[in-house]
């Protein structure tokens, strides 16, 4: 997810190292490659255009102070107009009325009808009080409702479903079932349409006013770029949707719909689901995001799904080993050995800062996890409790040598393990989500 935006802007920015202070000239190349990564990112050109304007004003004359470097301070102020351009917070979903009733809509082929099952479980996991109900409302697609629950099933997720050609009627039965059987959230998944079929956009709006959801959310394809737009709009015209679902975010995307969806459409986008297991969906948060963009990880959303497979007890005993500066390689694989039940791979690689960086020397990310237990596995018990005794010339080449990998890799490897020990660090242990990582590191890279 937005490898290519994040690697053509870590470039761009490149230009400014070393550099004292910021000059019209000297970052008017950064500007303009800036630019042409926004633009090969499939951002709108005068979005893009409008971008840099803002970039360019907010730095030149800026004074840098004796702690930072105009390439950090560049940094700071992208970073303030990604998240800007995203929409600035995330936004919940509305979950107050009892049954809360979800009507998920969109294009034929958009991914709503597995985003549905993986709300449903990403509620129902978030808050163990919850009971969604999956109602299978796509009439018209063959195997829609069998689709629906082999996913639920595989989930242990209960599905409503009635042999019926009436869509009014079903949603109308789902509702009085979910009361009777005390299920406090609703999901509906309705039928793909296209906005130039009246019929199809007619019986959506039929639908809304017969179940009157407290949140419609209308799902895009995000691999469609600008033309998932253009839809959007089209269909905000028709409905009044309280916000976007952005799906297929790991396939070749390019990632520019998303950075501009919230801007243009006046819509917030409120979740993303990046891959095919049912865990592959995230809360849209605009400043995590930008920096995945911004290639310096996403640290808060890292630590909350590592302490999704690690018991309290074990993720205290991590969390006190990092406050003590005494995290290792043994600790390393322990996680990495959790995170890959997690989910998606390369998105769990852009959430830890800097490892990117070594991921990109590997043939496959499907296997660069692999890489890394590889080298781990080829230290010595001694070796994996104590880091810094890896300084030892002959100690690397040994790894090297047992690992398959190259000595310059287990070089980058180790630094960026350091990286991500230092910053693990200043994550607030009492804190549920990490919060206060990322506002100890924006006070350090400050306006």
């Amino acid at each position: 997810m937005f490898e290519q935006l994040q690697k053509k802007l870590e470039k761009a920015l490149h230009v400014l190292k070393g550099k004292n202070r910021i000059t019209e000239k000297n970052i008017a190349n950064t500007l303009k490659e800036i630019r042409i990564a926004l633009i090969d990112a499939d951002v709108n050109y005068k979005i893009a255009k409008t971008f840099i304007q803002n970039v360019k004003e907010k730095s030149i004359g800026k004074k840098v102070l004796t702690s930072l470097n105009p390439k950090q301070l560049i940094i700071k102020i992208v970073y303030d107009e990604l998240v800007s351009l995203m929409g600035g917070e995330s936004t919940e979903i509305n979950l107050d009325k009892k049954p809360s009733i979800i009507l998920i809509c969109g294009l034929q082929g958009s991914g709503k009808t597995s985003f549905s099952s993986k709300l449903a479980f990403f509620l129902k996991k978030k808050n163990k009080s919850k009971s969604p109900l999956l109602v299978a409302a796509d009439i018209y697609r063959p195997a829609a409702i069998d689709q629906l629950k082999i996913i639920a099933e595989k989930a242990n997720l209960p599905v409503f479903s009635k042999n019926s050609q009436n869509v009014i009627e079903i949603v109308k039965e789902s509702i009085f079932y979910a009361k009777k059987k005390d299920h406090d959230v609703i999901l509906i998944d309705t039928a793909g349409r296209l906005a130039i079929n009246k019929t199809m956009m007619d019986e959506i709006q039929e639908i809304y006013l017969s179940c009157h959801p407290n949140e419609t959310l209308f799902v895009v394809d995000g691999m469609t770029g600008q033309d998932a737009i253009n839809t959007v709009q089209i269909f905000s015209q028709v409905l009044n949707f309280d916000g976007i679902v952005m799906t297929k975010l790991d396939g070749d995307s390019r990632g520019g719909a998303a950075i501009t969806m919230s801007k243009i459409v006046g819509k917030p986008i409120k979740f993303i689901s990046n891959g095919e297991k049912i865990e592959d969906i995230e809360i849209f948060y605009p400043d995590r995001i930008a920096n995945r963009i911004l290639g310096m990880g996403d640290i808060v959303s890292f630590v909350e799904k590592v302490k999704e497979q690690f018991d309290k007890e074990r993720t205290q005993k991590i969390y006190n080993k990092i406050s003590k500066n005494r995290f290792n390689f043994e600790d390393l694989l322990e996680q990495i050995q959790h995170l890959k039940k997690i989910g998606n791979i390369r998105n769990i690689i852009s959430m830890i800062p800097g490892i990117e960086s070594f991921f990109g020397k590997t043939t496959t990310k499907k296997d660069s996890f692999k890489r890394i237990e590889s080298i781990i596995l080829s230290m010595t018990p001694y070796e994996r409790n104590n880091p810094k005794k890896l300084d030892d010339v002959i100690r690397k080449k040994r790894i090297s040598k047992g690992s398959g990998v190259s000595l310059k890799e287990i070089d980058l490897f180790l630094k960026q393990f350091d990286i991500i020990s230092k910053m693990m660090k200043t994550i607030n242990m009492n804190s549920n989500s990490g919060q206060q990582m990322i506002k100890n590191f924006l006070s350090k890279i400050k306006r």
